[in-house]
């Protein structure tokens, strides 16, 4: 009997093996998922007026590959020529650490994609698609991870300053307001309003968000009616 004995009792130990085996495989992949920049860093974007970054995912993200886009959206295709990651990733563009030094430590020309390397095709001047706005607009954030926020800043380009033609710096930039903190949110929007602003301007906003010190900068480019 002992053969026989000693054949179930590795079929046991087979039939055990498989299952924790396969956890074990399972509990890797989730780990391996949860260490991955782009799950660590998914956080969100300004949906309205659209970022550059978000506005080219959204009008290409299915047909990057199209070559139309190098004739109907010029900025876009250059961006996607760069570094594509910058829109797979167009929720990821933080930096820590600032402690509120947004000027002193994010030089002019790279402004609109916050000092980030990988993201420098957003600080491209060029004929970027624009978002038709009023003197009074909405800004819309989504933030996947709702982290909240310390605070907002949204700032203007001046009149006269073309994004066609030159490079966003902080001297081109006129603030407008600062909000208060908004508590863990998906979806965080509030009003802003302007005025002497007409044509092609960028919409420049910091989102501070709460949980650490992580700060977001980005460019959206709008045309005020």
């Amino acid at each position: 009997m002992r053969p026989h004995d000693s054949s179930q009792s590795r079929q046991k130990r087979s039939a055990v093996r498989g299952p924790v085996q396969a956890l074990i495989a399972l509990l890797a992949l989730v780990a391996g998922l949860l260490a991955a920049p782009g799950a660590a860093q998914a956080h969100g974007t300004i949906v309205g007026p659209a970022t550059r970054a978000y506005q080219c995912w959204q009008a290409w993200g299915s047909q990057h590959m199209n070559p139309a886009m190098q004739q109907q959206d010029p900025m876009c295709y250059q961006a996607f020529q760069a570094n594509p990651d910058t829109m797979w990733n167009w929720m990821s563009a933080l930096r820590d650490g600032l402690g509120g030094q947004f000027q002193a430590r994010t030089p002019d020309g790279q402004l609109c994609s916050n000092g980030l390397t990988r993201n420098n095709s957003l600080n491209q001047p060029g004929a970027w698609r624009t978002t038709n706005l009023g003197s009074n607009f909405s800004v819309k954030l989504y933030d996947q991870a709702s982290h909240g926020a310390d605070y907002f800043r949204v700032y203007v380009s001046k009149q006269g300053f073309n994004p066609a033609t030159q490079s966003l710096g902080w001297g081109n930039l006129d603030f407008i307001t600062q909000t208060g903190r908004y508590a863990p949110s998906q979806n965080i929007s509030f009003n802003v309003s302007t005025s002497g602003y007409s044509g092609h301007h960028i919409v420049f906003v910091i989102w501070q968000a709460s949980h650490l010190d992580q700060a977001y900068m980005w460019c959206s480019d709008v045309n005020f009616t």
